[in-house]
């Protein structure tokens, strides 16, 4: 799922094909841009703004684009083909003589003025991985609306730009409250703390392929073995198990999993052992700890 660490990454693979070179084809497959041409000019760079894509070209244009929950560029050798869905996803191609980058299923397109680009990104709070970013605004927006619920205050960009769903479930899960806790309910100094998480796990993550957010020196103890049958004993036998005390401790065993709660539904946390759950809030599928996470539920 596109969020802020993901779209950085993908402005970089964009920048490093595209910036600097003459485009040889430019194919925009959107109504209202279906006839704008921008080949012959030069790209000038890609940027990420949050999780918003800039692609500005000479002549002072921009072409912007956003991923939203399933929209992907992807960049392909002149003869390679292009694997990334069916042909009536994709929306717009942009080629020079090395490269062709192709973006699919992408919601939002425009080609708009470099000097109008407030238009599509200035309500956009300070970026996570921007050189704009400040903790303290951040902060303070989000204490704007002490009612509202901290997974919804997360997700909304004009508080502070780059965290999707993925981020939002695992960040209240290290918080140790449930999304759906109001803000202003936080326990003091936790609400700090977690902007400044926020911060450390998208900058831990803007370069790996796989999003991590689970600590790797974490253990746990798997769960003991059901009953077993003596052997040769009738079926639906059991042989009697020893007390506890006898039995030997069975040793820990590291966590492979790379997300503490998202996508993990009905699988035992990693730290306590309670089944994870899940609720949609505000239509997006969320994900908790009923024994790590306090607050109220759906």
């Amino acid at each position: 799922m596109p969020e802020g660490d993901t779209v950085l990454q993908t402005a970089a693979r964009l920048h490093k094909a595209l910036a600097g070179q003459v485009l040889t084809r430019s194919d925009l497959r959107v109504p209202r841009f279906a006839t704008a041409d921008l080949s012959g000019r030069t790209v000038l760079d890609v940027t990420a703004r949050g999780k918003h894509l800039l692609t500005r070209v000479e002549g002072g244009l921009t072409l912007h684009s956003h991923l939203r929950m399933d929209g992907a560029w992807r960049v392909y050798a002149p003869d390679e083909r292009w694997r990334g869905g069916p042909g009536h996803q994709i929306r717009a191609v942009l080629a020079n003589a090395e490269h062709t980058a192709v973006g699919y299923r992408l919601p939002v397109l425009e080609l708009l003025r470099t000097s109008e680009e407030d238009r599509a990104v200035g309500h956009l709070g300070p970026d996570l991985l921007g050189p704009d970013w400040d903790p303290g605004l951040a902060l303070d927006r989000l204490l704007a609306a002490p009612e509202r619920p901290l997974g919804e205050a997360l997700l909304d960009q004009r508080n502070l730009a780059g965290i999707g769903n993925v981020y939002k479930c695992e960040l209240c899960f290290l918080a140790r409250v449930t999304p759906w806790l109001p803000v202003g309910a936080l326990p003091d100094g936790a609400l700090p703390r977690l902007v400044t998480l926020a911060e450390r796990l998208l900058h831990a993550n803007r370069d790996r392929p796989t999003r991590t957010t689970t600590i790797t020196s974490e253990l746990r103890t798997p769960p003991s073995p059901g009953p077993e049958a003596e052997p040769g004993a009738g079926a639906g036998a059991e042989r009697p198990r020893a007390p506890a005390a006898a039995r030997p401790a069975r040793p820990p065993v590291r966590v492979q999993e790379r997300l503490y709660v998202y996508g993990r539904a009905r699988r035992p946390c990693l730290r306590c052992g309670a089944p994870i759950r899940l609720a949609d809030q505000d239509d997006r599928p969320t994900y908790w700890c009923p024994g790590c996470q306090s607050g109220p539920t759906p």
